[in-house]
């Protein structure tokens, strides 16, 4: 757990943000893919394989994002 913490805290904001604006939202016409997928996944229509890896490539991001977030909390304590 620490040495992910570590890893985290290495990881500039400016590379993450990037991250999240490039991968995580690409194509942005007409709408954002992770918008789509997330829509999928809540109409229960998000049943292929291929689906699955594309929701978990385009979520990568911000999931790194809220780790980072949230690592010096979980140091704190």
């Amino acid at each position: 757990m620490q040495s992910l913490a570590n890893l985290l805290a290495q990881l500039p904001w400016s590379l993450v943000i990037i991250a999240c604006l490039t991968l995580g939202l690409a194509p942005f016409v007409p709408e954002p893919h992770i918008w789509e997928k997330l829509k999928m996944l809540m109409a229960g229509t998000l049943a292929r394989p291929i689906d699955v890896f594309d929701l978990l490539m385009h979520a990568a991001p911000f999931l790194v994002a809220a780790l980072k977030l949230a690592s010096p909390l979980m140091a704190a304590k």
